[in-house]
Parts: C-alpha cells; structure tokens; sequence
C-alpha cells in the first residue's frame, strides 16, 4: 500500500511537546510528548506489530473477517484487546488495529513522559495536563477543518479514534465524513466508530447512529458528521478550530 502523506497532521498545535514520526509499514505514528522518544517507540511498534503479525500466521481468519471472532487463550495482549473491543462493537478485529497500537504504544511511552500524545491514522491515545484541542477532519464537510473537539485532562489515558466512508483508506459500509468516538479503550473507540460509520450512509441515518452508539457499552462520547449536518452524544465539547 502506498504511503499517503497525512497533511492534517499540520493542524496539531501543541508547541509545548517534541513531535516525532514512527513509520513502520501500515503503521504511522505520530507522536507528542516532553521529550524524543523515537527509539523507544520504534521498539514497542515493532514489539505490537510482531505481536499481531504472529497471530495472524497462525490464524488468518484474524485478518479477513468482518464479524468478531473467538481468540485463542494462549493470544498476545493486544490481540486480546483487538479481539474483546470487536466483539462488543460486532466489527471484524482487525477495524481495531490502529486504535489498539496507539493505545498499547502510548501506555508503554508513559514509563518515560507524563504527557503523551499518540496518534495513528485519526485514532488517538491521549495523556494530558491542560486543555487539548483535536481539529476534526471531515473530508469534503461544510465541517472539516472548522470545528474541534475540547478535551480536558484526566487521570487516566483516554482515546479519540475517528473513521470516515468518505476520507482515507480504512474499509467501511458506510459513507460518513466523519465518525468520532471517545473512550477510554483507543480499541474500542476503533471498534465502535467503525460499526457507526457503517450504518451511516444518508444524512437521514445520523439519528440511527446515535442510536446504535447508545448500545456499545464503554462509550464516552460520540460525533457523527454528514454533508452539512452532525449529530452528537455523551461528553462531546464542540469549539471553533
């Protein structure tokens, strides 16, 4: 697959923090802490992908399917996690991957920073000590690029994960513009953006969305946007960009 370059990536404003980039394949991160920390986050990458590529050797069904799937006891962690947020948002594991190596990367930076910020592909792992802004990328929205999500700190990490029909290259049934999930668990934001997305075809299919999110345990807040119309739940703080 063909790298795309990710030019939202000029919108992130946290001056406060080093910025590094970790390519590995599909996988690319960016991220923002208190100090460098490429080589370690080069390492965990290579650790989690490994980890993933393994159990799809031995299982390929992980890779293909689109429904939720039994995982073996002996799995690694991450895969565990792909496979327990997919099953309870009813997606195929793998629409957690980007979420679960932001998340699983993150967690381990956290050794070496008390501030991180990790992104992958809009799927994001979040630790912070002041007000952060995430800019929402919505394709070809009146919204894109306009507006932001607030987010406060909190005591533990959390996760902003985002999935779009009309933007990027993730697979999805659907044709939102945009999808934002917010959860504690970056694999279940994945997981549960990617099942909302899918049902959202019409701008009349916003109300079913939310609806659906209102099913998916674990959830904190949701954000569906459509053309010229968004639909909203839970601790979702909307501000200009």
């Amino acid at each position: 697959m063909a790298y795309q370059e990710r030019a939202y990536r000029n919108y992130v404003k946290a001056d406060n923090l080093i910025k590094c980039e970790i390519i590995e394949q599909e996988t690319d991160l960016l991220i923002l802490s208190d100090k460098n920390l490429y080589d370690k986050a080069l390492a965990f990458v290579l650790q989690y992908r490994s980890d993933i590529e393994r159990y799809i050797g031995s299982d390929q069904n992980f890779a293909k399917s689109y429904s939720p799937l039994k995982i073996r006891r002996d799995a690694p962690p991450i895969v565990k996690a792909m496979g327990a947020a997919a099953k309870i948002a009813k997606v195929g594991p793998m629409a957690t991957v980007a979420g679960a190596l932001a998340e699983f990367v993150g967690k381990e930076l956290l050794a070496f920073t008390d501030e991180i910020i990790v992104e992958n592909g809009g799927d994001i792992l979040l630790k912070i000590k002041q007000p952060r802004k995430v800019g929402i990328f919505a394709g070809g929205s009146a919204f894109s690029e306009k507006i932001a999500l607030e987010l406060d700190p909190r005591k533990e990490p959390f996760s902003v994960c985002t999935s779009s029909g009309t933007v990027g290259h993730s697979f999805s049934f659907g044709k939102a513009d945009a999808v934002v999930v917010i959860a504690k668990s970056a694999a279940l934001a994945d997981a549960a953006a990617t099942a909302i997305g899918n049902v959202v075809k019409e701008i009349t299919d916003i109300n079913h969305g939310l609806q659906l999110a209102k099913k998916i345990r674990g959830l904190d807040g949701v954000l569906i946007i459509k053309d010229d119309q968004l639909g909203a739940l839970g601790r979702v703080k909307l501000v200009p960009l």
